[in-house]
């Protein structure tokens, strides 16, 4: 039923098995075999606009595969992870995810985008297909239904970190001027978190200026806002429209702080606005200092295979993603073996079971409310500090 195929990634080789759909609809009837390695599918955006974002959690999840099988598996079985690029738009998502649930994964990772989210889970929701989102942000992607969870801390919780911080850099703040892409679900609902956090802390926006994913020219936008004359700056973008944006903000000559949500959280936008991303303040949901024994192990295993280098929040959430699941499967499989259960019934146990758990991860401690919403107790601001030449950086915790 299934064919592995091998995968070069970075130095070494790591097995993704690809399952082939054998059917045209969903096998859920038919019994789970699990003798040739146990089922799970992810699906991200590996190109198009949001890829920046879609190969930091690839390595997340090829680093969690490679923890969970040297670890023995799921009892002893191998976990075969089945991936599947989304591209940056909703409808490569549902076809993904289709495609995935055809094949008998057990559950699914993705997609990257909160836009991708709401078409697409109501796909697997239908069908009964445990999801654990890796990065979905937007208020109401629990809501989808039962099936649907997510490990990435919803923007309401984290984008007022960013505000609270820079009225600790600056307390004299008066004037903020908010720009979000009008076009995007994760942005227009992170702008209305970020505007209530303005009001509430007096810093009522004197402009908000709406722009589209695709835009790679803001200067009517920024001529607009900088007329208003603001002292903070508050983007609800993703990585590539707003390292543009923050580039030509600063080449027409806005010097005061800004503010960036969770779009932007990856170092790829250094490439995106240089030397122009030093200063941006940016709350977290992931800290590589964050000082306990899973942490340390992830950061061993990305600087391993990254050279060294400092693992991002979305590599972080990927793989704790993937580890939510493996240990979900290990306890469901030695309490009632997969081996002979339905792939439907196996789906809706291991969904009960992913929610019943206390996990921990990179994140810290990680647990689930009913409704699929992560419970997670720390969270972190940074400051990008970009290199003299401006061409890599790092976010700096700020405590």
């Amino acid at each position: 039923m299934s064919v592995g195929r091998l995968l070069r990634v970075g130095t070494g080789l790591l097995t993704l098995t690809l399952l082939l759909a054998g059917c045209a609809s969903d096998p859920g009837n038919q019994p789970l075999d699990v003798a040739g390695g146990v089922p799970v599918g992810a699906v991200l955006a590996l190109t198009g606009n949001a890829n920046v974002y879609g190969q930091d959690q690839k390595i997340g999840l090829e680093l969690a595969l490679q923890q969970r099988n040297g670890g023995g598996g799921i009892n002893g079985k191998p976990l075969k992870l089945a991936l599947e690029d989304s591209g940056s738009d909703e409808p490569g998502a549902n076809a993904a995810f289709t495609l995935q649930i055809n094949r008998g994964v057990l559950a699914l990772i993705g997609p990257t985008l909160s836009q991708q989210a709401f078409s697409a889970d109501p796909i697997a929701q239908r069908r009964g297909v445990p999801v654990v989102a890796p990065s979905n942000t937007a208020t109401g992607i629990p809501e989808i239904g039962f099936f649907i969870s997510r490990v990435s801390a919803q923007s309401s919780v984290i984008a007022p970190l960013a505000i609270e911080q820079a009225l600790k850099i600056q307390p004299g703040l008066k004037r903020a001027a908010v720009f979000y892409a009008q076009d995007d679900a994760y942005s227009t609902a992170e702008t209305t978190i970020f505007q209530k956090a303005l009001k509430e802390r007096g810093l009522d926006p004197v402009t908000v200026q709406r722009t589209q994913l695709n835009d790679q020219d803001f200067q009517n936008q920024i001529s607009a806002a900088l007329r208003e004359k603001p002292d903070l700056i508050v983007l609800s973008l993703q990585a590539v429209d707003g390292g543009n944006l923050i580039r030509q903000l600063r080449e027409l000559g806005y010097r005061g702080l800004i503010v960036a949500g969770n779009g932007m959280n990856t170092p790829n936008i250094y490439p995106i606005c240089q030397k122009y991303c030093d200063g941006l303040l940016i709350a977290q949901a992931y800290s590589p200092e964050l000082d306990t024994p899973a942490n340390a192990a992830f950061l061993k295993a990305f600087q391993a295979a990254k050279g060294g280098a400092i693992p991002p929040q979305l590599t972080a959430q990927a793989y704790t993603a993937l580890q939510v699941i493996g240990e979900a499967l290990v306890r469901l499989d030695k309490r009632q073996p997969l081996a002979g259960a339905t792939l439907a019934a196996a789906r809706k146990q291991l969904m009960q079971e992913i929610l019943a758990g206390t996990y921990a991860t990179p994140l810290g401690e990680i647990r689930f409310t009913p409704e699929g919403e992560v419970i997670q107790s720390q969270f972190f601001v940074a400051q990008v500090r970009m290199d003299p030449g401006g061409r890599s950086g790092r976010f700096a915790l700020l405590k």
